[in-house]
């Protein structure tokens, strides 16, 4: 036998396809969700409950505004943006409704109109940056509850390159979220 370095074979990566399988497959514990982000597999909490009321108080205002068709959910829901390889359950978020009448674990990121993400310690920089990058390029508006700056930022105006508007206030001042909602949401419950 002799002793020299023998190269191995490297494990191809997995497709996006396979990873999207293995996240609609999980056992998440209670309170936590899986998404795919940068090509791996994310768990994280759900946020907590303490946003609880001012999840529920965002939802009502944005089904009351929603276009017609849109439903307002706070439900964890797994949406796939193919282009990006990423996948995420948005803690918030309006979309087409007949996107959930078919079958499968998961919707094409192309049925919402709109999305919210609260931040915490663990996922803040997925907010801001993973995600505020993927969701600008198809999603029309994109709502960002900054719960350590106590500050809400609605982007909206999607484009290749990202969302071409941005407006940010403190919790307690109104915020105008553009067409198709067209309205300014009371961020006093936040």
């Amino acid at each position: 036998m002799t002793e020299r370095a023998t190269p191995m074979e490297r494990a191809a990566s997995p497709t996006f396809e396979t990873l999207l399988r293995t996240v609609e497959e999980m056992d998440t514990p209670d309170g936590f969700k899986a998404e795919l982000i940068r090509g791996k597999i994310v768990v994280s909490p759900w946020p907590g409950p303490r946003h609880l009321r001012g999840m529920r108080a965002l939802r009502e205002q944005l089904q009351a505004h929603a276009p017609e068709g849109q439903i307002a959910e706070t439900s964890p829901f797994l949406f796939r943006f193919s282009a990006a390889e990423r996948a995420y359950g948005p803690n918030l978020f309006v979309a087409d409704g007949s996107a959930f009448e078919g079958e499968g674990r998961h919707v094409e990121g192309a049925a919402l109109s709109l999305v919210g993400e609260f931040t915490s310690v663990s996922t803040r920089d997925a907010d801001w940056n993973e995600k505020l990058d993927v969701y600008g390029r198809l999603v029309p508006v994109y709502l960002v509850v900054d719960v350590q700056d106590a500050e809400i930022t609605c982007f909206w105006g999607p484009s290749p390159r990202g969302y071409r508007s941005r407006t940010t206030v403190s919790f307690g001042e109104g915020l105008p979220v553009p067409r198709p909602f067209g309205f300014a949401i009371d961020t006093t419950g936040l």
